[in-house]
């Protein structure tokens, strides 16, 4: 089963050095047990640009969708053999990143 982990954070503050040898660490050990499928940081909301093309409108909106104090800056996508373990990965990222982390089974 794939899981998506979206990391939760405020600002665009970035990560610390310590918070990134944590992150690099909990990735290695994804890749080690077989768990890594892909990860990735994204730049923040101030970069976001909503495209709505239904029906052909055309509508472009400046700006991230919710205007939220919290963002998602980043992502895992995970493979774990059931719910239980993918919960128990994003706890191990939640603390290696120092941030919240939101846990999805992904579809198929």
């Amino acid at each position: 089963m794939r899981f998506f982990i979206a990391v939760i954070a405020k600002g665009d503050e970035p990560a610390s050095a310590d918070e990134m040898a944590a992150i690099d660490a909990f990735n290695d050990g994804l890749r080690r047990d077989g768990h890594w499928v892909y990860a990735m940081g994204i730049h923040g909301p101030s970069q976001s640009v909503v495209f709505d093309n239904r029906g052909g409108e055309g509508h472009v909106t400046e700006g991230p969708l919710h205007d939220l104090p919290e963002h998602m800056a980043g992502f895992w996508i995970i493979d774990a053999p059931d719910a239980e373990t993918a919960r128990r990965l994003a706890s191990e990222g939640s603390l290696a990143c120092n941030r919240k982390v939101e846990l999805r089974p992904l579809h198929g």
